[in-house]
């Protein structure tokens, strides 16, 4: 009985630090970068939009998942949810080659930049999950959320206006 109240203190303990770093790291400054003069989302065909939202709704829900498979330890699921975050890239997957035209039109070359970046990042959580170093999967998980924001701030101003304020 004592070790299950140890263990669920730690995982507490480690979801708070967790989030006290994501946070901390975001509120100092971290990468997040000045605001962005107008948003992409606007420029973008509605084809493109869809395909954007579908994206960026698969990467929500499976970092969500993820910061629960962290607090458990369950280095598999985090390699697994961390390595279909990289592998999602359904803008790429589903664009025509007129998609793609319109694309490059629409978005400016760092937002490109920022995307491959995340993508990285994500490869490198899963790595970590599969090496099962658990203080590496905390910092790129931090690191993900951290280009989230940045991307958000940067390309993102329509829809998230709270994070430039």
């Amino acid at each position: 009985m004592m070790d299950k109240i140890a263990d669920r203190k730690r995982s507490w303990s480690v979801r708070g630090a967790l989030w006290l770093g994501i946070a901390a790291s975001v509120a100092i400054g971290g990468s997040v970068p000045a605001q962005s003069a107008e948003p992409v989302s606007p420029k973008l065909t509605d084809t493109l939009r869809d395909l954007l939202r579908k994206e960026m709704v698969s990467v929500e829900d499976a970092s969500k998942q993820i910061l629960s498979a962290l607090v458990a330890g369950d280095d598999a699921r985090v390699a697994e949810l961390a390595q279909r975050i990289h592998d999602s890239f359904i803008l790429q997957q589903s664009m025509t080659p007129e998609d793609r035209k319109n694309l490059m039109a629409a978005v400016p070359k760092g937002f490109v930049e920022q995307d491959r970046a995340f993508h990285t990042i994500s490869a490198a959580l899963a790595d970590a999950a599969r090496s099962g170093d658990r203080a590496q999967q905390q910092e790129e998980y931090g690191k993900m959320v951290e280009a989230c924001s940045a991307c958000h701030v940067e390309y993102a101003t329509d829809r998230f206006p709270k994070l430039s304020e």
